[in-house]
């Protein structure tokens, strides 16, 4: 097999990971319906503000920190040097959102990922540093943050119970 043909075959996974990440099911590793966007979809602005526990970022944190994570990578993998960044920022930052607030959070996500993909996807060859790396970084670091707040999410509802 050519390294082109292996290249092609890494980058359709990467992509297909990607979407179900954020968008929608493939049956990849994800149940139905549990991708980023769908999750955050049904969360309102009141639970989206709320910590499960003393010293435990709110779910809003979380997901301004993904956006914040893919703005930093998209510059990473465009200009393919490391930048310097303050990733303590938005953990410090962000707390109570209003509805208005949450719907603008949702979209600048949403947004910075369309963004990072057509970096990845303008990227051709991928021989760069950053490039496949950069793209299994997004990968991982937006599942991580996917099953948090999908547990914040669990430990929010039982407290209402």
């Amino acid at each position: 097999m050519s390294d082109q043909v292996v290249t092609e075959l890494f980058r359709k996974a990467i992509y297909d990971c990607l979407d179900e990440t954020f968008e929608r099911h493939h049956g990849i590793y994800l149940d139905n319906g549990t991708s980023l966007f769908e999750t955050l979809e049904g969360i309102s602005a009141e639970d989206a503000s709320r910590a499960i526990a003393e010293g435990c970022a709110p779910v809003a944190a979380h997901v301004e920190h993904v956006r914040f994570y893919l703005d930093a990578l998209d510059e990473v993998m465009r200009k393919e040097e490391v930048i310097k960044v303050d990733w303590r920022e938005v953990w410090g930052n962000v707390r109570g959102v209003t509805p208005a607030e949450w719907d603008e959070m949702k979209r600048r996500l949403r947004a910075s990922y369309q963004r990072v993909l057509t970096t990845m996807k303008n990227d051709e060859r991928w021989q760069g540093e950053y490039g496949a790396a950069g793209s299994l970084a997004v990968l991982t670091h937006t599942a991580y943050h996917l099953g948090a707040i999908r547990q914040a999410l669990r430990a929010i509802k039982a407290a209402k119970n």
